[in-house]
């Protein structure tokens, strides 16, 4: 595939374009989108990745189009996973509905270039050691482990590296609108907000240790490889809100994506040993027995193994779901009505204009004056 360094520079600059405008529209007014927005934008962003496959099968051939087509259905449903666990820590520290858009989009930017150190690194070590296939494949069957035996239990809110960040940072215990900081009576203080970014930004780094290898098991094209999981995040702040309550409901999504980790991680091995030059491994030669699997098998095994694990998942929680809603909306509007947080949530929804939070203790810092700074 050839591709230019003019084509590279215009790929990136209609990146940050994209983000650019999605702060500037969306995000920079606080605000919780409806529905409607939030499937108009997610069904916009999924049509310009498919059109953008398309272009690549027309100019570049339909092999490469085929490549982007299998990396991009995975990082996408690595994405969602992503999603669930950006749906913890949003509970886990309580941020109010207006405020986590601004959380998403800088977890996404964090990811994006986290992926784009990777995506680099990992094209260097394809290029030059092809015994790094060996490495991959062997990490992928690891994740695949891991995955399927996750449950997404841990509290991100309370890891070692928050705790850490509380002890050595001023913080203030409630959220002062969307800022990341505020000055009181002259001192500069972080807020809650800080805290969440750098847990999405931590997790951000963990998936981007499973998606690289995954992709580069697919193409081993950097440019696939990037544009692939530019479009996954594309659109991914709009799911959050479009598909949040459908995310608890997605029981066997880790199971779907340790298959699909599995099998790459396979695949991986199965190219290794193809191209292997390792001189304790066949003699340094070529294992001419290992099969190439070809893409179209990896797109039509990928996309399968998606769809069986949400509809089993929706076909599970199908009772579950529609319990909960008998259920919980009573409890919900009681608690409104006494004026109780609902969801779990530690602070009420809208912050008042002082930033203070109605009904909490303030800190030392909060009985001082805000200043209007960010």
């Amino acid at each position: 595939m050839n591709v230019t360094p003019t084509i590279w520079l215009i790929t990136i600059a209609v990146t940050i374009a994209f983000f650019v405008y999605e702060f500037f529209a969306h995000v920079r007014k606080p605000h919780e989108p409806s529905i409607g927005e939030s499937a108009r934008w997610s069904a916009f962003y999924i049509g310009l990745a498919l059109i953008f496959g398309v272009g690549i099968g027309i100019f570049s051939g339909w092999s490469f189009g085929g490549e982007y087509f299998a990396g991009y259905l995975t990082e996408k449903a690595l994405s969602i996973d992503n999603l669930f666990v950006f749906l913890i820590i949003m509970t886990g520290f309580a941020v109010p509905k207006a405020y986590q858009q601004k959380v998403l989009m800088i977890g996404i930017i964090i990811a994006l270039i986290l992926r784009g150190i990777f995506i680099a690194v990992g094209a260097g070590l394809i290029e030059n050691y092809s015994w790094i296939f060996y490495i991959f494949g062997a990490l992928l069957l690891f994740l695949a482990y891991r995955q399927a035996f996750s449950n997404h239990e841990s509290d991100p809110a309370n890891g070692k590296m928050i705790s850490f960040a509380r002890r050595i940072l001023p913080l203030t215990n409630d959220y002062h609108r969307d800022r990341i900081t505020v000055k009181i009576d002259g001192k500069r203080f972080f807020t809650p907000m800080l805290l969440t970014i750098i847990a999405i930004g931590f997790v951000d780094l963990v998936f981007a240790v499973d998606s690289i290898p995954a992709i580069y098991g697919l193409t081993s094209e950097a440019y696939i490889v990037f544009t692939a999981n530019a479009f996954a995040l594309m659109g991914l702040r709009q799911l959050y809100f479009l598909i949040g309550g459908l995310l608890e409901r997605l029981v066997y999504l880790a199971q779907g994506l340790a298959v699909i980790l599995a099998f790459i991680g396979v695949k991986l091995v199965l190219h290794a040993l193809h191209v292997n030059e390792l001189p304790f491994i066949n003699g340094g030669e070529h294992v001419e027995w290992a099969p190439e699997i070809p893409i179209w098998f990896s797109l039509v095994f990928i996309g399968l193994t998606i769809a069986v694990a949400t509809v089993l998942s929706l076909r599970k929680t199908r009772g579950q779901a529609a319990q909960t809603a008998k259920v919980g909306a009573p409890d919900a509007a009681t608690a409104h009505a006494a004026g109780a947080p609902v969801e779990g949530s530690a602070k009420p929804a809208h912050p008042t204009e002082s930033g203070v939070q109605p009904g909490t203790a303030p800190d030392a810092g909060d009985k001082r004056s805000v200043d209007g700074n960010h």
